[in-house]
């Protein structure tokens, strides 16, 4: 069996991997890198009753692996790149190769994979920091789930300046509906609510365009999400719309936060078989 673990800047998961399947999944949060790792290792083989014989190592990604300079509780432990690590646990999610993969954590990463090639194609800073660090200012309210409660009740006409405010008809291809500039109304009666709105539309606006731009560049139609904000219900309304301006497919698949993890975790298994 192998671990695999992302230890990302916020949230660390884990899976397990044995025969090349995913067995169990977990996720826990800690302020540092030795505690997130450790913690999500304990918990993995504590709520799931593996034994550390079952173990045969470790495979560690993400923003904290650097920080963990030996193996963990006597189990060998290998260090993947967290560009490799995404790509193949995309192709696995994705169940074909030769795809772009938008990954959005804390920011976000672009990666374009195949069978041959683990390729870095491009990224942002702008991703789940971004709603969490505006929302802060600009709503005094800092964790995910009171900013998503409060946009679900949001409108965006009370923020962004839509193409229908400055045109009469549709403009080529966009919808009237589509934002002409985002926060470029905002109305003085405009609300938490619509303010929580506009930056989940703001953020993933960004990241669809990019991922469009990504795609198109490399002649590819799909764009597999994957990261913790591949599972935003909002995020996923927001690049939807995208997608039918500019005929890029959108796919999210299931469990997609734990797509890094599942990737550092397929390729130590890999290189154990060889």
């Amino acid at each position: 069996m192998i671990i695999g673990i992302d230890i990302g800047s916020t949230i660390t998961k884990a899976v397990s991997i044995e025969d090349g399947s995913v067995i169990k999944k977990i996720k826990t949060r800690a302020i540092d890198a030795v505690t997130s790792a450790t913690g999500a290792f304990g918990k993995i083989i504590l709520e799931n009753k593996i034994t550390m014989k079952d173990i045969q190592k470790i495979a560690i990604t993400g923003a904290g692996a650097g920080k963990i300079k030996s193996d963990i509780f006597g189990i060998p432990t290998e260090k993947v790149d967290e560009f490799t690590a995404i790509g193949i646990g995309g192709m696995f999610q994705a169940k074909r190769d030769n795809i772009i993969i938008t990954n959005i954590g804390t920011g976000t990463v672009i990666i374009q994979a195949s069978n041959n090639i683990i390729s870095h194609v491009g990224g942002s800073g702008v991703g789940g920091g971004t709603i969490l660090g505006l929302s802060k200012k600009l709503l005094q309210s800092t964790t995910f789930n009171d900013i998503m409660d409060m946009a679900d009740a949001g409108n965006l006409n009370q923020v962004d300046l839509l193409l229908e405010d400055i045109v009469d008809t549709e403009l080529s291809f966009l919808s009237k509906k589509a934002t002409a500039a985002n926060f470029g109304k905002m109305l003085d009666g405009a609300k938490n609510e619509d303010i929580a709105l506009a930056i989940i539309n703001m953020v993933y606006q960004v990241i669809g365009m990019l991922s469009v731009f990504a795609a198109r560049s490399k002649n590819i139609e799909t764009v597999i999400v994957t990261g913790s904000g591949g599972d935003n219900h909002l995020g996923k309304k927001f690049l939807l719309e995208i997608s039918k301006m500019y005929n890029i497919n959108f796919d999210f698949p299931v469990n997609a936060e734990y797509t890094t993890a599942i990737g550092a975790g397929l390729f130590a298994y890999k290189n154990n078989r060889q």
